[in-house]
């Protein structure tokens, strides 16, 4: 018989349901995740010259600082060894040109640390992608620097003056330059092949569309992310290209080129899904993905500028609490009249 007398009854607070994963486990394999992309990038530009990793590594080693440096002013528990400062910082490089000075990734790397993440809380508490609102804010003050595309396989020196680098315009920019001639155009000088391994110009993490989807299935397999928010936001993208193309354009040569190029894929697989800024519930990251593709096209199709992913998710982040809200799981057992009550408040 049971010894009820004996037994023990130990009440602890929640979460009863325990895990081995934890903030440093996720972004260890976000950063794992990474570097596919950054490697072929690093081979890109220039073949195996290291300005891509030197950029890269002053962004990191600049975000973990300027958190390291807050924290300890406001007299707060260190939390850098989260590495969540190192996934933001990847990601900022990631989002920048090959040839942008180190002086600038670091300005970009004190905003999106200290004024995007730590002051509204730090990690979770954000409201903004903190990579996302560092080159929204490096684009604004450099306009020069930032849009200056190293052409594929141009050498790029790791210290020293970027004057004499070999420049290109992006396919991007190629087809924003409207109709079926700047297309072609753009289709002579690279191939669906050259879009998809990353032998074309742009930032240093967002050319090789193969290496960023390795990542995303690497996070998929890990369950790190879902897939609601990647595939909404890529076959928005992919359906608005395939109704929209320029006449005489080949309608899914045109919608190829529009989901390699730029930074769609780097924006949907490991921008669009951070934890912090995107919804919390499947229905929601759906709509999240399908807005921020909505977006893209629009400032891609009809704005000023040829890129749209970066804006486009900035502007859904806003968004986010109101799909929280809006946007709930049924609650289990309760009569209709509790579930609509609960879902307006």
């Amino acid at each position: 018989m049971t010894d009820y007398k004996n037994l023990k009854l130990i009440a602890s607070s929640s979460p009863h349901i325990r895990s081995d994963e934890n903030t440093r486990s996720i972004m260890l394999d976000v950063i794992i995740a990474m570097l596919p992309a950054l490697a072929m990038s690093v081979y890109n530009f220039g073949n195996w010259n290291f300005r891509a990793l030197t950029l890269t590594l002053v962004s990191v080693v600049s975000c973990v600082f300027w958190e390291w440096l807050y924290r300890k002013l406001m007299k707060k528990p260190q939390m850098v060894g989260d590495l969540s400062a190192v996934v933001t910082g990847m990601l900022l490089a990631f989002v920048c040109p090959v040839t942008l000075p180190y002086w600038m990734i670091v300005m970009g790397a004190f905003f999106s640390i200290v004024l995007v993440k730590q002051l509204y809380g730090g990690i979770g508490c954000n409201f903004l992608n903190p990579a996302l609102a560092g080159r929204a804010l490096l684009l604004a003050s450099f306009a020069g620097p930032m849009t200056r595309w190293a052409a594929p396989d141009a050498t790029v020196p790791v210290f020293g003056s970027v004057a004499d680098v070999v420049t290109a315009a992006t396919p991007l920019a190629i087809m924003k330059e409207g109709g079926a001639e700047a297309f072609s155009q753009l289709t002579d000088t690279y191939s669906v092949a050259d879009m998809f391994l990353g032998k074309i110009g742009g930032s240093v993490g967002e050319a090789s569309a193969l290496m960023l989807l390795l990542g995303g299935i690497y996070l998929l397999i890990r369950k790190v992310i879902s897939w609601h928010t990647p595939v909404a936001y890529i076959a928005t993208v992919a359906v608005i290209c395939l109704i929209s193309a320029p006449a005489g354009a080949n309608s899914v040569d045109y919608m190829l080129y529009n989901l390699f190029a730029g930074g769609l894929m780097l924006g949907a697989i490991f921008m669009a899904t951070d934890y912090a800024t995107s919804p919390v519930t499947k229905p929601g990251q759906l709509v999240f993905g399908i807005g921020c593709g909505l977006i893209t096209c629009f400032i891609r199709r009809f704005g000023s500028y040829p890129e749209g992913v970066c804006y486009s998710i900035l502007i859904m982040n806003c968004t986010t609490w109101l799909l929280d809200k809006y946007i709930r799981p049924t609650i289990y057992g309760a009569p209709k009249k509790e579930k609509k009550e609960a879902a307006a408040k």
